[in-house]
C-alpha cells in the first residue's frame, strides 16, 4: 500500500475499525481533562464511521464521516468552548446557531484521503462519486456538497480520524422527501452514508440519534 507518511499511529477513536488511516505530522489536539476528552470521543465514536476503498492491496481512498446530530453538535461546541475558554453567553449563542442548522438539514462532515488527487472531486457537479444518505425510508442525494479544504490541527481537534493530506467536506441532505415524508423516520437507530464510484463503494454507518 502506497503511503505518503512520516509517521503512522494507531487511533482508537472509532470502535470496530479494522484499519488505520494514514496520520501525518502532529497528533490531533486533546483536552487537558481526561474525562472530558473521553466523553467527547465516546460521542464522536457513536456518530462516526470510517471505511476504505481498495484496488487490490492498494488503498485508493480513506473516508471518515460524522453525522451532525443535535447531540454531536452540542458536544462539538462544548469542546470548542473548553479549547478556547469561551464565556457562557458565547457558548449559548453557538449552541443556538448549531441547533438552528440541525433543524434545516441532515448534515455530515466527510473527511477523505485520496491517493490520486484526480479523484478528489466530491464537490464537482460532474464528480465521479455519487453520495447518498440511505435510511429505512429510502435514500436521498445531497442538496449541497461544499469543500471545506485541507485538514489542519483545528479540524483534527474535532475529527481526529483525519490528518494532514486529508480534505474535509460538508454534505447536506434534505429533511424530507419530495412527498413530505421524513428522510430519517422517527425511531431510526442507524443510517448510512454511501460514497460510490467506478473505483469502489464505501458505506459509512452511524447512529441517527
Amino acid at each position: 500500500m502506497r503511503r505518503l507518511l512520516v509517521a503512522v499511529v494507531l487511533l482508537g477513536v472509532l470502535g470496530g475499525c479494522a484499519n488505520t488511516p494514514p496520520v501525518v505530522g502532529e497528533l490531533a489536539p486533546t483536552l487537558d481533562d481526561p474525562k472530558a476528552e473521553a466523553a467527547y470521543m465516546a460521542v464522536l465514536d457513536r456518530y462516526s464511521d470510517r471505511q476504505e476503498i481498495y484496488d487490490g492491496f492498494d488503498t485508493r481512498i480513506f473516508a471518515g464521516a460524522t453525522i451532525q446530530t443535535p447531540a454531536f453538535r452540542d458536544a462539538r461546541v462544548r469542546r470548542r468552548a473548553l479549547f478556547q475558554t469561551l464565556p457562557a453567553v458565547k457558548v449559548e449563542a453557538l449552541l443556538a446557531e448549531e441547533q438552528a442548522e440541525a433543524a434545516k438539514f441532515h448534515e455530515f462532515f466527510l473527511g477523505v484521503h485520496v491517493n490520486d488527487f484526480r479523484y478528489d472531486d466530491f464537490a464537482h457537479k460532474k464528480s465521479i462519486w455519487r453520495i447518498a444518505l440511505v435510511t429505512p425510508a429510502g435514500e436521498v442525494t445531497p442538496v449541497e456538497i461544499r469543500r471545506i479544504g485541507r485538514v489542519d490541527l483545528n479540524v483534527q481537534a474535532y475529527y481526529p480520524y483525519t490528518s494532514l493530506f486529508w480534505v474535509g467536506y460538508r454534505v447536506r441532505f434534505p429533511l424530507t422527501f419530495t412527498s413530505g415524508e421524513p428522510v430519517i423516520p422517527e425511531g431510526t437507530e442507524q443510517v448510512m452514508l454511501r460514497v460510490a464510484s467506478s473505483l469502489g463503494n464505501a458505506e459509512l454507518k452511524v447512529h441517527a440519534r
